[in-house]
């Protein structure tokens, strides 16, 4: 496998439609960056947020996840409460490749403030928005912008394409379209 250059990503965002919307250059001035870097592409956060709570008391379940876990907020940034975590997607939608696999970083502007972010690797043939979870280390709030950059992917392009793609295998979060809770196939209890 080998990390894919500016060229690469451009032709696959402008010709095969791998990333829309799409930033052909990164934005950078007043902002967190994001758009097209070196050897990846910086997703930006949509303005949808799933802020995590205490006040129902209710017990995070990957098995049953209950609703009353969060509160919604739909606003041009998020505050994050200390040490808890948000939910939520990115602007753009993806489509990748069969012959590649995705690799999300967070953005080190919001790592030197202790929000780390955590996105599972996007599989080939994964199409669909990023869920994306941002946890607040730190004792204080922690403030997330809506349309700016939260994470870097990278682009591993293989020499081959795989045998099952995640579409093949019918992924439980394949075409996801907003924030998508955790959810359990039958299958996998």
């Amino acid at each position: 496998m080998s990390v894919q250059p500016d060229h690469w990503i451009r032709h696959m965002a402008l010709e095969h439609g791998m990333i829309e919307p799409f930033v052909e250059r990164q934005v950078r001035e007043g902002v967190i960056s994001y758009g097209l870097s070196s050897y990846g592409y910086d997703m930006r956060v949509a303005d949808e947020f799933k802020v995590f709570t205490n006040v129902y008391n209710a017990i995070v379940d990957p098995k049953a996840f209950s609703q009353r876990s969060f509160v919604d907020i739909q606003h041009e940034y998020c505050d994050i409460p200390p040490n808890s975590f948000a939910l939520t997607r990115s602007v753009e939608h993806f489509r990748i490749p069969r012959d590649v696999l995705c690799i999300i970083m967070g953005k080190s502007t919001y790592a030197r403030c202790g929000i780390i972010v955590n996105i599972t690797p996007l599989e080939p043939e994964w199409a669909g928005y990023v869920t994306i979870e941002i946890s607040n280390t730190t004792p204080l709030p922690a403030r997330i912008y809506a349309n700016e950059g939260i994470g870097q992917v990278l682009f591993l392009a293989a020499t081959s394409a795989c045998d099952i793609s995640y579409a093949d295998k019918h992924g439980k979060y394949h075409q996801q379209q907003g924030i998508v809770l955790p959810r359990i196939d039958k299958a996998d209890t």
